[in-house]
């Protein structure tokens, strides 16, 4: 069976078999509107760009690492779909080992190479290495590796609770950083020394970028971009891509754990006779932003997993040469439940599609559950 990345799922599972639930509500803060995050200054911001300058080359080597028995699916796709399209850097999607990653929450692909084989052709390392989040956190391999880019002076970005695979490297020590709002107590217990910096949805500290939870991998990318190729070029792309601005602004405080997020994680997880298998159809030259939002966001309700469907077992290559391994092989016709045609126009606007359909199927205390998981602002302000 597919791992599935649900934050609080071990929790849950506490609660329901302890029959401490009932006392933990008493103590739950309730929800409260978000303050408007306040715009990151000029300074800052130039500060931040020049920290991701290229360290090594004019066209930077960008490679994206993931074990191949569990990593977050937006945390990988994302960052590769944006700079491929960017086309201002070489982008590796890679694997721990040959052969196919298992992602988390939902989808099965094939990275482009493996990263013996990156090393083969990059004896030198990369100019960036993005570490997302995976189910190990702890895998050797994956730590080695980003220790050894590292030292040959790779900018080393964690996306999300990737954070956990960069402090295990020792790569946070007394570094200022970020991490998802859900697993920061955690990190900084691993880490005493990190200092948590707040209200920023990515932080840049002497060649170790980290950030908030999962869809601050679009920001942390569009900087990036901005970092290699200027302003103009990160604009152009953020336009295609449907984003009004990429800065660092955060509101922390609208990211915790509330009454509404434990009643719909338990609630979902114990109507189990309800859980859907959702069809989501995809073809040649799909979309891998659009695709791993639209996935990432379904398979996270504890209602429903998101299959992709195709007419055959052959991969589906994506709009940036990532295959996608089927989870079945059917007419699309023959699927009860069929999630929208992916779409690649503004791809990223494909989670609030999605969000949406979502509070539509099953309730508005859903949609907030699945965008507090993805630490998703419920709104943001031009650049």
């Amino acid at each position: 069976m597919r791992r599935r990345s649900f934050l609080v799922g071990s929790l849950v599972l506490a609660t329901v078999l302890t029959g401490t639930f009932g006392a933990m509500m008493l103590t739950l803060p309730a929800t409260s509107a978000s303050a408007t995050p306040v715009a990151i200054d000029a300074d800052e911001t130039a500060a931040t760009i020049a920290a991701l300058k290229p360290p090594k080359r004019t066209r930077p080597v960008v490679a994206i690492i993931g074990a191949n028995d569990g990593t977050e699916t937006t945390d990988y796709l994302i960052p590769y779909g944006v700079l491929k399209r960017a086309d201002v850097a070489d982008v590796y999607a890679l694997g721990t080992q040959s052969g196919a990653i298992e992602m988390m929450p939902a989808l099965k692909i094939l990275p482009n190479a493996s990263s013996a084989e990156f090393d083969a052709k990059y004896p030198d390392g990369a100019d960036y290495v993005i570490v997302p989040a995976m189910h190990r956190s702890d895998d050797s391999a994956t730590i080695a590796w980003t220790k050894k880019q590292a030292s040959h002076g790779a900018i080393i970005i964690g996306i999300c609770t990737g954070a956990k695979v960069l402090g295990f490297a020792g790569l946070l020590d007394g570094r200022r950083a970020t991490t998802h709002w859900y697993d920061l107590s955690g990190i900084q217990k691993q880490n005493p020394s990190m200092q948590h910096v707040s209200n920023r949805r990515f932080v840049v500290d002497r060649g170790v970028a980290t950030t908030t939870g999962v869809t601050a991998s679009v920001p942390m990318s569009l900087t990036l971009v901005e970092a290699i190729a200027g302003h103009e070029r990160a604009a152009e792309v953020a336009k295609d891509l449907g984003v009004d601005h990429w800065d660092a602004r955060h509101d922390s405080s609208a990211f915790r754990t509330t009454r509404g997020f434990y009643r719909a994680a338990i609630g979902n997880t114990v109507a189990f006779w309800a859980h859907e298998k959702l069809g989501l159809g995809v073809e040649t030259g799909v979309d891998e932003i659009a695709l791993g939002l639209t996935a990432d966001a379904w398979s996270r309700t504890y209602r429903s997993s998101a299959l992709t469907i195709a007419s055959s077992s052959a991969p589906v290559f994506t709009r940036g040469g990532i295959g996608i391994v089927p989870d079945r092989i059917v007419p699309t016709g023959k699927i009860k439940h069929m999630l929208p045609a992916i779409s690649s126009v503004e791809p990223v606007k494909a989670l609030d599609k999605a969000l949406t359909d979502i509070a539509a199927r099953y309730g508005q205390r859903t949609r907030e559950f699945v965008a507090l998981q993805l630490e998703y602002p419920s709104a943001v302000q031009a650049r």
